[in-house]
C-alpha cells in the first residue's frame, strides 16, 4: 500500500477557496478519497493561532479527522500588517518526510514551494501531488508537481 503525507497550507487554501467560490473546503472527503489511495502516515495542517471560538472548532475538526494541527501566532506589526507564514516550517516537514513515504501531497497555491517539490521528486524519487484552486495557484507549483487536482465544487462544503 502507497505510503502518503499530507500537508496543508491552511490560511492559503481558506482564502482561495473563499475568494474563488465562496465556500470551505471539506477536509474530511480528501481524507476520504486519500485513504483508498494509500495509507496516510503523516497529515499536518498549518494554522496561525488567533484564538477565536470558530477557529479552535475547526482545529478540534482537523484533529478527529486525522490531522496534526500546527499553530504559529497571529503577529501584527505595527503598520497594521500580519505575519502568520509558515512555509519554512512546511518544508522542513515535507524534507523530514520525503525519505519515508511514497507520495508527498501538498494543498497550496503557493509558487514558492514549487522548487521545494522539484527537488523532493529528484532526490528522494517520491510522487508529488498538489491540490490547489486553478484561478489561484502559481503556474510554477502546477508545472512543478507531478499530478496537480484543480479543487472544485466537488472538494468543498
Amino acid at each position: 500500500m502507497k505510503k502518503i503525507a499530507l500537508f496543508v497550507d491552511v490560511q492559503n487554501i481558506y482564502y482561495t477557496c473563499k475568494e474563488a467560490y465562496n465556500r470551505q473546503f471539506n477536509y474530511r472527503k480528501l481524507w476520504q478519497h486519500l485513504g483508498y489511495e494509500g495509507e496516510i502516515v503523516n497529515a499536518y495542517a498549518y494554522a496561525i493561532h488567533r484564538g477565536d471560538d470558530g477557529q479552535l472548532k475547526f482545529q478540534d475538526a482537523l484533529k478527529h479527522i486525522g490531522f496534526e494541527v500546527k499553530l504559529k501566532p497571529f503577529i501584527q506589526r505595527s503598520d497594521g500588517s500580519a505575519k502568520g507564514d509558515w512555509d519554512v516550517g512546511i518544508t522542513i516537514d515535507i524534507m523530514e518526510s520525503s525519505a519515508d513515504v511514497d507520495t508527498v501531497i501538498l494543498l497550496s497555491g503557493d509558487g514558492d514551494f514549487a522548487l521545494l517539490l522539484q527537488h523532493i521528486a529528484v532526490k528522494y524519487g517520491v510522487e508529488t501531488q498538489v491540490y490547489g484552486v486553478p484561478s489561484l495557484t502559481a503556474k510554477s507549483l502546477v508545472d512543478a508537481t507531478q499530478q496537480f487536482h484543480a479543487i472544485d465544487s466537488a472538494l468543498l462544503l
